[in-house]
């Protein structure tokens, strides 16, 4: 039992490690600028039309982290997207929960300007940001559309409102940016 509180511990420490090192630039730091924020934190900005997302930042303990500091630029995917990761809300899937919420969590404020300046001026067509798990997501337009790519091939595009919040910015996305049994097995291994 202790093993497992640690393990569902671990995502928090990481997470909260991981905002204190500069993992690498993304398009807010490059000199972009933003949006004026919000007084809200990154939690208070998860309304209700993020009703999935909100029972998962609940579920995985990393609530507080949200309340934090910061910043950080959160892709929310839909409720949608999120059915396809199972049930993550429950407090036994915590780690798994806390993974998922990892892979689409990206360390500075980046709003969609930001991006879409960003890809203006890559001659690749692409731009990548490190994630607080570790992996590459890769931002490409179709017209005037952002679609983040994962590594594994997950993606979606960027839709809705974003919000600017004190400490970040939060991105709706129409897709889930892991493969729905990425986010169980990525802590299961012990």
């Amino acid at each position: 039992m202790r093993k497992m509180m640690l393990w569902a511990a671990a995502p928090l420490v990481l997470l909260t490690t991981a905002a204190c090192q500069r993992v690498e630039e993304t398009p807010a730091e490059a000199g972009t600028g933003m949006a004026e924020p919000s007084s809200r934190t990154l939690a208070a900005g998860l309304d209700a039309d993020h009703d999935g997302f909100n029972a998962l930042v609940e579920s995985s303990g990393l609530a507080p982290v949200l309340e934090g500091v910061g910043p950080y630029t959160v892709f929310v995917p839909s409720d949608a997207a999120l059915q396809g990761a199972g049930d993550l809300d429950d407090e036994a899937m915590s780690a798994q929960a806390a993974a998922l919420l990892r892979a689409h969590i990206v360390p500075g404020s980046s709003t969609r300007d930001d991006i879409l300046a960003a890809l203006e001026r890559e001659s690749s067509g692409q731009v990548q940001m490190r994630t607080m798990a570790d992996t590459l997501l890769t931002f490409t337009r179709e017209g005037e559309t952002v679609i983040v790519t994962a590594p594994d091939g997950s993606s979606g595009r960027l839709t809705g409102e974003e919000t600017v919040a004190s400490n970040g910015v939060i991105q709706p996305v129409d897709g889930l940016l892991v493969a729905a049994g990425e986010a169980s097995t990525a802590t299961a291994g012990g």
